[in-house]
Parts: C-alpha cells; structure tokens; sequence
C-alpha cells in the first residue's frame, strides 16, 4: 500500500510557445517520486493561479479549462484505485503508463530479458567481464526453457511473475536441470536483477522476490586428526625427498 499520493496542476514557462502559452502538466507523485504527464491544454501564463493551479477568471474559456484539469484529475484517481485493488501498490511512472495507454501489461519478460543482455554485452571489457555476459546469456536461456516446461509458451507478461513463479523456478533448476544450491541460486540472483530493473523502471509494482530466500551454502573441509596430519606429512616427505 503507497503511503502518499498527491496530484499537481503547473505550467511549463519554459516550454511558452510563440502565441505566449504555456503548457499546462499534471505532476503525479508517489511515494516521493514524480511523474510528469502533458495536459494537453495550453493557457497565457498571467491567467494561472499558481496557487490554486488551476486557471483565473470567470470567462467560458477558463471555464472550460477547469472542468477539463478536473475530469484528468478524476481519471488519474480513478486509475489509481483500480490499480490499488489490483496489485496493492503503484508507482507514479506505472500509473503514468497505464494514463497513456503504454502500461507495463504490455512488457514481456524476455524482450526485457534480451536487452539487458545487449547491454551487458556492448559493455564486455569496461563495466562487464565476458564470464558475467556468459552468466546472463545462460540465464536467459534456462528462463526460456523454464517457460516452455511450466507454461507452455515462449514468454511471458511480466506482471504474471509473482512468488509462486519463482518457487517453480527454483524447482525447476534444482529438479530438471539438477542444479546444485549454489548454482541455481547464482541463476535466481540472475533473474533478479532482471525483476530490479522492471520495478526500477516502474513496469512492477510488487516485487516477486519479497519472501524468496536462498543462501549459498559453505562446503567444509574436512578437519584432519593430529595423527592423520603426521601421516600425510610423512607420506608427502617419502615421495619428494
């Protein structure tokens, strides 16, 4: 659940075309982090009330305007109710999304998956060693086959990943691909990063990983006995002297 939420008509100055109108924006902020989206409306700035954000005047053209500023404001609260009763937490570039029709139910996994690979890739030899693209490469290609052995399709809207994905994820590393623990954990923490960069990039909104838990595990040596030490010494000294 997001703690704040606020709404914010302004006018760009910056932006003042040649008739000497501003466009108007309306600032969504939750949670601290903003998103902007244009009104699509434009207004001289001598007739906005910077404090009432809204337009000045009694004629039918401010009117109007108001109206219009107020039917958007109504929409993006609709929107973000829907959104909570959905997915129980928004952000306001997810919200902008779904305002402007490019919502993240649009976003596949792989597609996503592919560019970061990309990217790692055309970074090998400054920010990335070629082991780490290898890593990623492999990930995606047992994330590929995991989606074929669970699901039966060749990717997948990355708003369907929850928990229970994960978990079969594991599984499917540990059981099909018989992945030892270190490894399949080093392939989940692959896919992680993944997840970080679609809820950094506002396309997630909950984060599928929140009760996962894995560790590495620390293989022990064995502990030599006094007498087992005394034993290798000499057999080491017959062979090498």
């Amino acid at each position: 659940m997001n703690k704040t939420f606020n709404l914010l008509f302004f006018i760009k100055k910056s932006k003042i075309r040649t008739n000497g109108t501003a466009p108007i924006y309306l600032r969504i902020t939750i949670d601290g982090k903003a998103a902007d989206i244009a009104a699509k409306r434009y207004i001289d700035p001598q007739k906005w009330d910077v404090k009432a954000h809204k337009a000045v005047g009694n004629s039918q053209e401010e009117k109007t305007l108001n109206v219009y500023l107020k039917t958007l404001e109504q929409q993006v609260y609709d929107s973000h109710y829907q959104m909570l009763k959905e997915e129980e937490f928004v952000t306001s570039e997810g919200l902008k999304s779904k305002l402007l029709g490019t919502d993240i139910s649009t976003r596949m996994l792989i597609p996503i998956f592919q560019d970061h690979n990309d990217k790692v890739e055309a970074l090998v030899g400054q920010d990335f060693a070629v082991g780490t693209l290898e890593r990623y490469k492999t990930s995606l290609k047992h994330t590929q086959e995991f989606l074929i052995w669970k699901y039966k399709t060749s990717d997948i809207n990355i708003t369907k990943i929850d928990h229970a994905f994960i978990m079969d994820y594991d599984f499917w590393l540990r059981s099909v691909r018989k992945c030892a623990n270190n490894t399949a954990v080093k392939y989940i923490k692959n896919f992680k990063k993944i997840i970080r960069l679609c809820m950094a990039n506002g396309w997630l909104s909950k984060d599928p990983f929140l009760s996962y838990k894995a560790k590495f595990k620390v293989v022990e040596r064995p502990y030599l006995t006094k007498e087992a030490s005394l034993q290798f010494s000499n057999l080491h000294t017959l062979l090498y002297s």
